[in-house]
């Protein structure tokens, strides 16, 4: 395992049960040292999709992000993707820093993460926060997520940036926030385009709305008004089936929330954090 400590920020890897490498970011609160929050970025970004949030977040928790498999520094081998393995590498790298429960907060993609961690490991879990996010893309998404894979196989991820860039952001966030768009479109297009095509293959199957019912541990979930990834309507079904949840809908925004509207998500965050740990 390498790990590389700076302060309060404590950044590593460890080798998961199939092998694969996990890279990981640990910001540590000596204020609240008993209060632990994990937070997943979403499709084609890393732990660094994090960072308008993490300021405010950490005089509440500890905080930990990790690259999913595929993504930032963690390994990126072609090979077939499940929800089931990203779920397992979180677990490993809780193993390794010896957390027993925290506090499970994902974006799109790692909202899908989230959710199949919490639904395989309830113990663990301290409060659920389900940003962006949804149980199901629907009867057609298998197809739809083929097409955008494949396009990013064959002509490269900076093909689809046009498309990111809608979903990601409303027009008035794109125009008055150049460079972190940017930031984020250099993110996405340093991605692997086989690991890209695998979890869209992976997300394409997620399906747990079957499993929603038995979730029972505080649940913020948060959504853009104007999300067309994971549309309002898919936040409000899992808000119907998931016990002690709240929906929070932000008006005008888009896919990515956290980086569109961080004192909002940091606000939810935090009164999450506070609920789990009461």
């Amino acid at each position: 395992m390498l790990e590389v400590r700076d302060g309060t920020i404590q950044s590593g890897s460890i080798r998961a049960r199939d092998g694969e490498s996990i890279s990981y970011n640990l910001h540590n609160s000596c204020k609240t040292p008993n209060r632990r929050l994990v937070l997943i970025h979403s499709l084609a970004m890393d732990g660094s999709f994090w960072n308008n949030n993490i300021p405010a977040l950490v005089e509440s928790a500890n905080i930990l992000t990790i690259d999913c498999r595929g993504h930032g520094n963690s390994s990126k081998s072609p090979t077939k993707y499940s929800i089931e393995y990203f779920a397992n590498d979180l677990e490993d790298v809780l193993n390794h820093l010896q957390w027993e429960d925290a506090v499970i907060v994902g974006a799109s993609m790692g909202g899908s993460v989230s959710l199949a961690f919490a639904i395989a490991h309830p113990k663990r879990i301290k409060g659920l926060g389900l940003i962006d996010t949804t149980a199901w893309y629907g009867a057609d998404a298998p197809q739809k997520w083929a097409e955008r894979a494949s396009k990013a196989v064959n002509e490269g991820l900076s093909a689809l940036i046009d498309f990111q860039k809608t979903r990601w952001f409303s027009e008035s966030f794109i125009n008055n926030h150049p460079k972190e768009v940017a930031r984020l479109v250099d993110i996405f297009i340093a991605n692997d385009a086989q690991c890209f095509q695998q979890t869209c293959t992976m997300l394409g199957a997620f399906d747990v709305r079957d499993s929603l019912k038995d979730i029972n541990f505080p649940t913020a979930i948060i959504v853009g008004e104007e999300d067309y990834a994971t549309p309002v309507e898919m936040a409000q079904q899992m808000h119907t089936n998931i016990k002690n949840s709240t929906l929070k809908i932000i008006p005008k925004a888009r896919h990515l929330t956290p980086i569109e509207c961080s004192e909002e998500i940091n606000v939810s965050l935090t009164a999450l954090i506070a609920k789990a740990y009461q």
